[in-house]
């Protein structure tokens, strides 16, 4: 099989063919090796690479598979992760400066998870500085490059897991979500990205930004690879005292294969408001779609968006502040601008305004399941709702202009973490700039098979997902 060819393969199928025989996995790691080499320092969404290991673990997987031995559904199978989470006596940045000679003392529960399914690490990928931007911003490290178009923006902060899955250099990667960290970088750079129910995967070994609103996650190409990634690493973890005890079902066989009669509502106040024409016109066709495979797309509302932004910035703020606060007190000046002017006024609030914010969790989120959902069984709302800005559009113009920016690219992301809900974005069209499109769907607590099942039916009968960037084909 040609390089080209390997690169074209999904996740899940690089698994079947590795499992089949019908390509090596040493083959399909010296492919992704050799892209992650060429075309990454083009996209700049590398922090490392372990080749020697990584062609090591190849060659043991082949000889196992030689043997009749499949480590699990994802056995020989290359990946790369967003370089926070934790890998024992190994560098891992959190793409910072401060913690850029960092090494792991433990190893991250998701990656054990996916070592014992026989997925291999080939690669820590790039990321926002401490997960700290929402549109991929890093000074140490340069900025990460969106694969359609470089002098654009990837979304962040796991900047570098959705650049290397649309770029075809990896077949799926691991990040992590706080306020649309994953949401974000699949939105713009055209991949699937799932953000769990906030209980339902470990953040045992992970770097945390804000520990009651974090998130792990799978991205790539498709909604079945995120299926079966999520049931590789979803469940309860003694490392991890928060994660749910509930059942992980097979995510790929408890997915939906109809949508007739599925109830998707839009919330078009507020999520819509600054929704642009083209955005606004490639959402419209998408819920065409959706009516046409049988779901009824009904009009909804939301509570007070406004007292929901205050309390889940006051939750995150304190959290992050916490997580940061000996260095922002000891080496501010190691800080990016943007992520210190961020974290800082985290340390001012009174924990009286903390725990006020924290009471008032549970009520707003049993009024937005009662009002936005009623007997809806998901929300439908824009990923991002303007085209993809350039990287100048969201580093100049003074500290006023490039807050608006941030936020209006997270305007419809970073309110779902404080509610808990699992979300996935889903690729739904282009700009006229030729940057992508995509709608995000909204699930009840645990109904993650609803939602994958929701995209899956979404992408079978749309081609955005086979998409790919001239970058990833030698065409640019």
């Amino acid at each position: 099989m040609t390089a080209s060819r390997l690169a074209d393969l999904s996740m899940i199928e690089t698994a079947a063919a590795i499992a089949k025989g019908e390509i090596t996995s040493e083959a399909a790691t010296r492919s992704v090796l050799d892209r992650l080499k060429t075309i990454g320092p083009k996209v700049n969404c590398v922090i490392a690479i372990e080749e020697d290991e990584a062609m090591a673990a190849a060659r043991v997987a082949d000889a196992e598979r030689a043997k009749g031995q499949l480590r699990g559904p994802l056995h020989g199978v290359p990946m790369g992760h967003k370089d926070l989470l934790f890998r024992k006596g190994k560098v891992v940045t959190s793409g910072a400066k401060i913690t850029r000679g960092f090494v792991a003392p433990t190893t991250a529960t998701v990656l054990e998870r996916l070592e014992a399914a026989g997925a291999i690490y080939v690669a820590a990928l790039h990321l926002a500085e401490f997960a700290r931007s929402p549109t991929g911003h890093n000074e140490h490290f340069g900025p990460c490059r969106n694969p359609w178009n470089l002098d654009h923006v990837t979304g962040g902060s796991s900047s570098g897991s959705g650049a290397a899955v649309a770029a075809r250099l990896v077949p799926a990667a691991l990040g992590s979500d706080t306020g649309g960290s994953i949401r974000l970088p699949a939105s713009i750079c055209g991949v699937v990205g799932l953000m769990p129910t906030q209980t339902r995967v470990s953040r045992a070994g992970v770097m945390p930004l804000s520990w009651s609103m974090d998130t792990v996650g799978p991205m790539a190409r498709d909604a079945r690879d995120c299926a079966r990634l999520l049931s590789i690493i979803a469940g309860a973890d003694p490392r991890d005292l928060t994660t749910s005890h509930a059942p992980v079902p097979d995510y790929e066989k408890a997915m939906p294969t109809s949508l007739k009669g599925l109830r998707v509502g839009v919330p078009r106040r507020f999520y819509y408001d600054p929704v642009t024409p083209e955005v606004g016109k490639a959402l419209d066709e998408s819920l065409r779609v959706f009516r046409d495979v049988g779901a009824v797309i009904t009009d909804t509302d939301v509570p007070d968006m406004a007292l929901i932004d205050e309390v889940q910035h006051i939750v995150r703020e304190c959290e992050a502040a916490t997580v940061h606060g000996r260095w922002l007190r000891s080496r501010p000046k190691d800080f990016a601008d943007q992520v210190r002017s961020r974290t800082e006024p985290g340390l001012f609030y009174t924990a009286t305004r903390y725990l006020e914010a924290l009471d008032l969790r549970a009520p707003i989120v049993a009024e937005f399941l009662a009002k936005a959902f009623g007997d809806n069984d998901i929300l439908h709302l824009p990923g991002v709702p303007i085209p993809v800005p350039t990287i100048a559009e969201t580093t100049t113009g003074g500290p006023e202009a490039i807050a608006k920016m941030i936020r209006l690219v997270g305007h419809c992301t970073r309110h779902i973490n404080f509610l808990g809900l699992p979300a996935i974005a889903v690729p739904c069209g282009f700009s006229a700039s030729g940057l992508p499109i995509a709608f995000q769907l909204i699930g009840r607590p645990f109904g993650e098979a609803t939602l994958l099942g929701a995209a899956d039916r979404y992408q079978a009968v749309t081609d955005w997902r086979r998409r790919a960037p001239a970058i990833a084909t030698g065409a640019a």
